[in-house]
């Protein structure tokens, strides 16, 4: 099945449908909600506007206003795109699998031709109430196709009704009026269904709900991530189940009870999913046998899918049904009726889905019943939840008046108030123990009271009301779902009262209610299965409803799928309960992935779900871990550590972080901000307090690293948070200040890879994208026993997900080795000391390159070192963490189980390439890159030596204050300081103004390029200076036969700045300058010296002076090709010519537009981030949106 033309089929047809059925109604006048023309009767005809339609037309027009009155325009022109849709899927169906009475196809033609067979064969067709006078008037005359079209295709949808009321309404319903026009033509939607679906495709009943999870997707993405309108819940809840995990799932529920009954049946062999059961220990055995009963009777067993959506479940279930029929003697053209109506039931808030799921099952029927669609309708268990009309109040006065009726009257009202939000609860409504007495008298008077009036519209509604009651108030053998998707966050008001009202022990997710009421309405002994996110299986938010769980049902199997069933998003994992409660009962459990967060196809889970390891594991082992996880595949050792060790909590103080509310106003990256205003240092909350600065440094998540960094951000706590207290409606946390500045270890609260956990240095608040713990004696003891193996093992038993909450880490087990531990420090040490070999860190000095211990006379000499001392580090830490592992396998008794080595890329040092860089890359691949970046970052420290923010006279911050003030005095403090790098490295001044031209041509003198030639001459002994170009291009990927230097400048014009934002994370603190697209004038100006008149001095300095080159040179060049003797020469001077031109107009629109902005004398308040001083610039500033997010 070629599901992805199907995909983008359905999307589509969406959109055409919506169209066409929306441009019928506004022919008869209806526009939308506050726009309807009126309508006049006079005669025979019904007027509207300047519109005349047959007076039938005109009463069926003011039907659909009155269902526009009172749905709204867009949902019923949602609701009649999608009846017609369905339609049009069911004739296309039904005509590829010949089940069309006539014999002709409706929609296409067998023969290839585009005139479907109907209309060629329209004199041949009878449908009762087909005017054949019409038909013969209409094909004669040869030009009206398309209404002779439109008629055949009413009466085949009203012929359809008797079989199939669900989909095919009568000819009297306001539907008709909304079929699309011009059904022949090429691009109409029906073509599109024949053209671009193969036929191939529709062999199979599954097509049903691939249509209809594509037809909905688009809406899907409009309302997911939002709270959810009730009309919008199927939507944005409903995901497909891919066929193979619904035959696990019907084959181990409705197949394992018959099997249990019946071991040598037949069925065995024809259900190749299906899981044989664990073997149990006698005493469990022996209650098994007892509660299995001796003989089965077909045609009382019970199947429900409570959220059926297409049907996918319950065409599965038919199948198992019709073998278990077959094997028990039944005629196979007896069999459709009684498994549609006694065995199986199907109930979904969604009507567009209900109507799909009736046709698919009542298409497996036929399949073994040709003339089920030729006799009266059977009744089907199937249906679509209805809520409440004002009709039922008065139905039930009309119909059941008097004493005789007071009881019934009773029920009946119960009944209509439960069913109020039908379409909001829909199947986790639950109808109370007396009703539940009583529904099968309710249901058998209402019957025989209105069961002749049933065909009037609003009679039909309360029968409804009352079938759907009696589906719920049963209890079934067998419940299997693939239940709605939701959490809490996205629940509308209505929907959120009514979960914390009936469903409080397992409210955070629209599917762990749907777990609760499946149990509830499977009968004792009964089973359940359901396909659903794994969050239930280990979350600890989840506990309580595990717990009941645990009380109330066995797991007799599991399938952990990991991703891949519904895309790279999030796992999914199926599984089949038993209501009957055992803890020692052994469950099977099959693990589909290796690895967490991995994604797999959909084909390659479907075969590891042959070749898996099997785990067994009972309700009892899970019992031995706090929190009760459903953690499979541990074994005894794991769990006894739980036993012996001591919770983390019992040993520590976790603590959640600051929260500000509003991280976009309140925090920053320490490098936006004026430097002098970061409060440094700090002991406690009182010297917070005292000091008064702005800016305090707070831990942060950041990415996949151990033991020491991502220390980048710094939080607005100035008067003590006056500015987050005082924001209207600010949902802030100044928590815990006693542990303000105090050390501690954190770990990130979501993570895409592995846990990392990190000490939190001292003079640092603990932020809210990450958990801290503050312990009672050496923390380093502990980060060393949360970065080992053990508790990486104990974690994916506890919470393999991307989540690793409070909760989760303080059930840590922890066990103290007998050895020391005083490497951990040193562990430490070097991981602090590889983060601050970064320029993002606050205690960045200068680049590795330029340290004293490190140079040598070249600086491909030096490069060689460098990499020596980090690859000397990367493995000493290697071997501390090996280290560090072995103690603590040593320590749980893990020996058996986990190995202490650390792969390369687990090492979390920058200066470690296969940490940096991972992936399949080769050692080449990986030293290439590193030595790549690193003289980049060479580039980068010595542009910040140009600005000023450093110099080679003193490591470390020179300048990083705001609007340049006080920078002469500032800098100058350093400059006769004794060089703490090297005595020849001084005397490379900073630039005058912090404005630094990036040319990708020499135009300048103090240009970057020149500039960083100059860098190199002070750095390294002159006379290695062109060695040293050579190495810096040779790293740049220099292109064919350019030379170093234009190679350095070509980096600098059109690689630097990217590089620049990318470091800085978007939040770049040397701003690039550009006139555009032909870069006639580019240069950086560093944020932090910055002022109100760095753009009028950019525009004397550089851009006035560069306009009267631009045309000094373009006098010359034109002189030079005056006087060139070949063509090919003055060709060369032309093309030259041509491209300074471009720039002289670039410049030009630039100038005026610089002139504009440094009249407005722009100032900037670092406080406020550079994403906001970035914007203020107009179309000054490259990669805007990058950096702004505007579009």
């Amino acid at each position: 099945m070629n599901t992805s033309r199907i995909k983008a089929y359905a999307i589509q047809a969406r959109r055409d449908f919506l169209k066409s059925v929306t441009e019928r109604a506004n022919i008869y006048g209806i526009f939308s909600d506050d726009h309807i023309e009126p309508i006049a009767f006079k005669g025979d005809m019904a007027i509207v506007g300047e519109r005349a339609f047959p007076k039938n037309e005109g009463e069926l027009r003011e039907k659909l206003v009155g269902r526009v009155k009172r749905d709204g325009f867009i949902m019923v022109m949602r609701a009649c795109a999608y009846t017609w849709f369905n339609r049009f899927v069911a004739l296309r169906y039904m005509e590829i699998h010949d089940y069309l009475e006539h014999g002709y196809r409706v929609l296409s033609n067998n023969g290839g031709s585009a005139i479907p067979e109907i209309l060629e064969h329209a004199a041949d067709v009878v449908f009762q109430g087909l005017d054949k006078e019409k038909v013969v008037e209409l094909k004669l005359a040869g030009t009206k196709d398309n209404e002779l079209y439109r008629l055949l295709m009413l009466a085949q949808c009203n012929d359809l009704h008797k079989s199939m009321p669900f989909l095919f309404d009568r000819i009297d319903n306001e539907t008709e009026l909304l079929l699309p026009d011009n059904l022949l033509h090429s691009d109409s939607p029906i073509r599109k269904m024949v053209t671009e679906i193969d036929a191939s495709d529709w062999n199979d009943v599954e097509i049903i709900g691939w249509i209809y999870q594509f037809y909905i997707s688009e809406r899907k993405d409009e309302v997911i991530g939002k709270v959810v309108k009730s009309e919008d819940i199927p939507a944005a809840t409903q995901l497909f189940t891919p066929n193979w995990i619904v035959k696990y799932m019907v084959q181990n529920t409705l197949g394992r009870m018959w099997l249990a009954t019946y071991p040598d049946s037949s069925l065995r062999d024809k259900m190749e999913y299906y899981i044989e059961p664990a073997e149990q220990e006698p005493d469990v055995q022996e209650q098994l046998d007892a509660i299995t009963p001796k003989e089965l009777n077909p045609e009382e067993i019970t199947f429900l899918d409570p959220a059926g959506g297409s049907g996918h479940i319950l065409v599965e279930a038919y199948d198992v049904f019709k073998e278990i029929y077959l094997e028990r003697g039944y005629r196979t053209r007896d069999i459709p009726r009684l498994i549609l109506g006694k065995n199986i039931f199907g109930l979904d808030i969604c009507d567009r889905a209900a109507q799909l799921a009736c046709f698919a099952v009542l298409m497996k029927a036929r399949e073994d019943d040709r003339r089920i669609l030729g006799r009266d309708y059977l009744k089907l268990n199937v249906m679509s939840i209805q809520e409440v009309q004002p009709s039922d109040a008065r139905n039930i006065e009309l119909f059941f008046k008097g004493d005789e009726y007071k009881t019934i009257r009773s029920d009946l009202n119960e009944i209509v108030s439960l069913f109020e939000k039908g379409k909001t609860f829909g199947s986790l409504i639950t109808v109370p123990d007396h009703l539940v007495q009583r529904m099968e008298s309710v249901g058998k008077t209402v019957d025989d009271k209105i069961g002749k009036w049933i065909l009037q519209s609003d009679v039909q509604n309360l029968a409804a009301l009352v079938k759907q009651a009696q589906v719920l108030a049963r209890k079934y053998d067998c419940v299997v779902t693939n239940p709605p998707y939701m959490g809490a966050n996205f629940f509308n008001l209505r929907l959120k009262e009514y979960i914390n009202t009936f469903y409080k022990d397992c409210k955070s997710d629209f599917y762990t209610c749907f777990m609760s009421q499946c149990c509830s309405i499977c009968r004792v002994n009964g089973y359940i299965s359901m396909i659903t996110i794994p969050t239930w299986m280990f979350l600890s938010s989840y506990e309580e409803l595990r717990g009941m769980l645990f009380e109330t049902v066995v797991i007799e199997s599991l399938v952990h799928n990991g991703r891949g069933v519904w895309g790279p998003d999030f796992g999914s994992c199926a599984f089949v309960l038993r209501k009957n409660n055992s803890d020692d009962f052994m469950g099977i459990y099959k693990r589909l992935f290796e690895k967490q967060g991995n994604v797999a196809s959909n084909h390659q889970l479907k075969e590891r779900f042959f070749s898996s390891n099997i785990h067994f594991a009972s309700i009892k082992d899970f019992r031995k871990i706090p929190g009760n996880p459903i953690a499979y595949w541990v074994s005894k050792d794991v769990r006894k550590a739980f036993q012996k060790g001591i919770p983390f909590a019992k040993l520590s103080e976790i603590k959640s972080g600051v929260l500000t509310g509003n991280d976009e106003k309140f925090v920053r990256l320490w490098h936006e901000v004026d430097y002098s205003d970061i409060g440094r240092g700090l002991k406690d909350h009182d010297e917070m307090v005292r000091v008064n600065r702005k800016w305090i440094p707070i831990t942060g998540g950041g990415e996949f690293r151990k033991w020491y960094g991502s220390l980048l951000s710094v939080v607005n706590l100035k008067d003590e948070g006056k500015d987050i207290k005082n924001l209207p409606g600010n949902n802030y946390r100044l928590r815990n200040p006693k542990y303000y500045f105090r050390e501690g270890l954190n770990w990130k609260l979501v993570t895409s890879s592995k846990n990392s956990f990190r000490i939190s240095p001292k003079s640092y608040l603990f932020g809210n994208s990450v958990r801290t713990a503050f312990c009672d004696k050496d923390v380093f003891t502990y980060l060393g026993i949360c970065n080992s193996k053990v508790i990486e093992n104990i974690t994916n038993c506890i919470n393999p997900s991307i989540n690793l909450n409070n909760e989760n880490v303080r059930i840590f087990p922890i066990c103290f080795p007998d050895k020391e531990t005083h490497f951990i420090r040193k562990i430490v040490d070097i991981s602090q000391k590889d983060w601050d070999h970064a320029e993002v860190s606050l205690e960045f000095s200068s680049s590795s390159l330029l340290q004293p211990d490190n140079q040598k006379p070249t600086l491909k000499e030096t490069y060689t070192m460098v990499r020596l001392l980090w690859d000397q580090m990367t493995q000493e830490m290697r071997n501390l963490e090996r280290d560090n592992n072995s103690i603590f396998i040593d320590t749980y008794g893990l020996q058996d189980e986990l190995t202490p080595d650390v792969p390369l890329s687990e090492i979390t040092l920058t200066c470690n390439p296969h940490y940096r860089y991972g992936g399949n890359k080769t050692e080449e691949e990986l030293e290439t890159l590193l030595q790549t970046d690193t003289i980049k970052e060479l580039i980068s420290y010595a542009t910040g030596c140009m600005m000023g923010r450093y110099s080679l006279d003193h490591p470390g911050l020179i300048y990083a204050h705001s609007e340049n003030k006080d920078f002469d005095q500032i800098y100058s403090s350093f400059d006769n300081q004794q060089s703490t790098i090297n005595n020849q490295h001084s005397k490379f001044p900073a630039d005058d103004d912090g404005i630094i031209p990036i040319m990708d041509q020499e135009w300048f003198a103090d240009d970057a390029t020149n500039r960083f030639v100059e860098f190199l001459k002070v750095t390294w002994p002159p006379e290695t200076l062109d060695e040293n170009l050579k190495f810096v291009a040779d790293c740049l990927k220099p292109k064919q036969n350019e030379t170093p230097i234009e190679t350095i400048r070509r980096y600098l014009s059109a690689g630097f700045f990217k590089d620049h934002r990318k470091t800085y994370k978007n939040r770049p603190i040397y701003w690039l300058f550009s006139s555009g697209k032909q870069k006639a004038f580019e240069c950086l100006v560093y944020l932090h010296r910055y002022n109100e008149s760095t753009l009028s001095r950019m525009r004397s300095t550089y851009v006035t002076p560069l306009q009267r080159n631009f045309s000094s040179r373009l006098e010359f060049l034109q002189n030079e090709k005056d006087a060139a003797s070949t063509a090919s020469a003055k060709n060369k001077f032309q093309k030259e010519i041509d491209k300074l031109k471009k720039k002289q107009i670039e410049l030009s629109k630039f100038d005026e537009e610089l002139r504009h902005h440094a009249d407005m004398k722009i100032s900037l308040d670092l406080d406020d981030g550079v994403k906001v001083n970035y914007g203020k610039f107009g179309k000054l500033l490259a990669e805007k949106k990058a950096v702004t997010g505007e579009k």
